[in-house]
């Protein structure tokens, strides 16, 4: 995997339309940095609908296990966090 390009958000500002340049380009995500701090990345709409669909995939799957399971229901919040704490 590439590294990705890790920028301060004042960085960011003077070149905006460089990153946005490169993620759509290369879909090369930048993160962005608040003092020093990791708060956002710009990927390009491609890389967010990718993972849109592998969210949306991902949950259905989770979800065809529970009801394929003959134990109780399984409560909806419990399936989204294990599906947020698998960040695959």
């Amino acid at each position: 995997m590439t590294q990705m390009p890790i920028e301060s958000i004042r960085d960011v500002r003077a070149h905006l339309a460089e990153v946005v340049e490169r993620a759509d380009r290369d879909d090369t995500p930048t993160v962005i940095t608040r003092r020093g701090r990791q708060v956002a990345a710009v990927v390009s709409i491609e890389v967010l609908r990718r993972y849109q669909e592998w969210e949306e995939r991902e949950i259905n799957r989770i979800i065809d296990e529970r009801m394929a399971s003959p134990s109780a229901g399984v409560p909806i919040e419990d399936v989204m966090r294990e599906t947020l704490e698998r960040g695959e």
